[in-house]
């Protein structure tokens, strides 16, 4: 079968099918708000449209008329199948401009993939629509490619070329495979310091990257780009206010990709992306935001948040948003070896129990019918785990799941945002994975702006219980500025949770291997980021033996 691709394309939205979005997400409003809010809401989340066809599609743009480089944003793929894999670009000759500079006509983007550097042998090619309805962004879901293989891919538009990126496909489904190597990151506050750790991890031997959360932050930025000291008026001042609306986001997206050190790890390797709270605003959870806004002003921003992030990642149609709701969590394979269960923590949420402050767990916290996941999500990873036949089973997601006292008094104070703060919701995960028979379970977490290794014990409160899997948090790109390698409560951290092997406060990212016997992790940190060109170096390194959980230092 000859590779072909899908390119966006996509289907726009009729009127009907704009009632019926906010329709599915009225559980989410109040029932006597809800149709009086109804219109105007849904002005506001599709006031810019959806692509129409025909005569009433946008005009195409004569690509000779692009005098200026329309790949300033890079390239990027992800989410690789063993026969497929997404292609991504935006076109944005100005990215600080609301338009991006080409106004509100498509273009035809040309793509390429290839088996080499020189596109010599060419295995796919074609055209692709780049819509100002999705921001001039192009998804192509390039397919019927070959299983575990390493292809070249680019974009044309008239006589400019893009970036050359590299990407590789998943193995075949359920094939023999020995060894995987990934990568695993989080929050990016570009305004808290530079992507040195990208450019390392650009340089990086892996397979694929995961990307678990805060990929954008809501903050404004100012004309210095807060601690990258810029020169006074670099950024506009449309960067130094908080996003609210779709231009906003689809903005500090531009800023945030017009990185070199992003555009590199992009370039070089396919992601896999979630969402967690600052791509839309602080800690909100569901449809409650963090402050005292109405539930249903709120999901306008958060359906602008959410287009906005579909269209900056390399993402399928399938996570395409319908309004204030995005279908996130998804499950993708690595032949026999392992099976990736990418969860969403954010969108289907309780509220966080006693006003979202550290808190000793309680009545509140503990209802049992408090989730962090939604119940389709929950039954989803349980039923997948009972499917998989994987010798290792990773979870992807954000907050941190294990156990994490904040000191030694009786009782401690926990995290009302992280799983803590949800104990029924993570009892019947831990009990799901118990009932599947999990012996190489690993949750990979973003968040929290260090790096911890944990076991996943099966009582947290008896350091002699059983360890059921291991959770490692990757650390942030920048986002707490410096860090330092033991933070100020690092030795009360470890006291209070002996379950917690490592703890450090640097930025950077986690690099793991993992072959049929063990898995190795490598916590990769950089001395500073609030100035450029600092080495990478291991703080640590682990070892998981299959079949036996638990922390070895390597």
């Amino acid at each position: 079968m000859a590779p072909t691709g899908r390119g966006t394309g996509l289907p726009e939205l009729p009127s009907a099918r704009v009632d019926a979005v906010w329709r599915a997400a009225a559980p989410h409003l109040a029932r006597r708000r809800f149709f009086t809010i109804a219109a105007a809401a849904t002005a506001l989340a599709f006031g810019t449209g959806l692509p129409a066809r025909g005569a009433m599609a946008a005009p195409r743009l004569d690509a000779r008329r692009i005098t200026e480089n329309p790949f300033t944003l890079g390239v990027a793929s992800g989410d690789p199948l063993p026969d497929a894999v997404v292609l991504w670009t935006r076109l944005a000759p100005a990215p600080y401009e609301p338009d991006g500079g080409l106004g509100q006509e498509q273009v035809d983007v040309n793509w390429e993939v290839a088996l080499d550097e020189l596109f010599v042998v060419v295995v796919s090619s074609g055209v692709a629509l780049a819509h100002p309805e999705y921001a001039h962004s192009v998804h192509v879901d390039v397919q019927g490619l070959s299983p575990d293989t390493t292809y070249y891919y680019r974009f044309s538009v008239g006589t400019w070329v893009s970036p050359e990126g590299r990407t590789r496909t998943a193995p075949a489904d359920g094939s023999s495979v020995s060894s995987l190597r990934l990568a695993a990151v989080a929050c990016q506050a570009y305004h808290d310091g530079y992507y040195t750790a990208y450019r390392h991890l650009a340089q990086e031997d892996v397979d694929l990257v995961f990307h678990l959360g805060d990929y954008l932050y809501e903050y404004p930025v100012n004309s210095a780009g807060g601690e990258r000291g810029y020169a006074a008026g670099t950024l506009p001042d449309a960067f130094d206010r908080e996003t609210m609306t779709l231009t906003d986001y689809r903005m500090r997206y531009a800023l945030y990709r017009s990185d070199a050190d992003l555009q590199a790890a992009h370039a070089t390797h396919p992601f896999v992306v979630a969402w967690d709270d600052h791509e839309t605003e602080n800690n909100y959870a569901g449809a409650i935001p963090e402050n005292d806004v109405p539930p249903e002003e709120f999901l306008v921003r958060r359906a602008a948040a959410y287009r906005a992030y579909w269209e900056n990642q390399p993402l399928r149609a399938a996570q395409l948003p319908q309004g204030p709701d995005a279908r996130l969590y998804r499950r993708l394979h690595w032949g026999d070896l392992s099976q990736f269960d990418v969860l969403d923590t954010r969108q289907y949420r309780s509220d966080q129990a006693y006003g979202d402050r550290p808190h000793v767990p309680g009545p509140e916290s503990d209802d049992p019918a408090r989730t962090l996941t939604g119940d389709a999500q929950e039954r989803w990873l349980i039923e997948g785990w009972q499917a998989s036949n994987a010798v290792w089973n990773l979870m992807p997601q954000q907050v941190l799941f294990c156990q994490r006292n904040f000191d030694v008094t009786d009782p401690p104070k926990v995290s009302m945002d992280a799983w803590d703060g949800y104990r029924a919701s993570r009892d019947r995960v831990v009990a799901g994975a118990k009932a599947a028979g999990l012996t190489n379970w690993i949750v990979l977490t973003g968040d929290v702006h260090v790096g911890y290794a944990l076991d996943i014990k099966d009582d947290f409160d008896d350091p002699a219980s059983a360890n059921l899997g291991t959770e490692l948090a990757c650390t942030s790109i920048t986002s707490g500025k410096d860090g330092a390698d033991k933070p100020v409560n690092w030795e009360a951290h470890l006291r209070a949770n002996p379950h917690m092997k490592f703890y450090n406060g640097r930025r950077g990212y986690l690099r793991m291997e993992l072959d049929r016997e063990a898995a190795r992790s490598d916590f990769r940190t950089v001395s500073a980021v609030t100035t450029p060109g600092a080495p990478v170096t291991t703080a640590a390194s682990f070892v998981t033996e299959a079949g036996a959980p638990g922390l070895k230092p390597a």
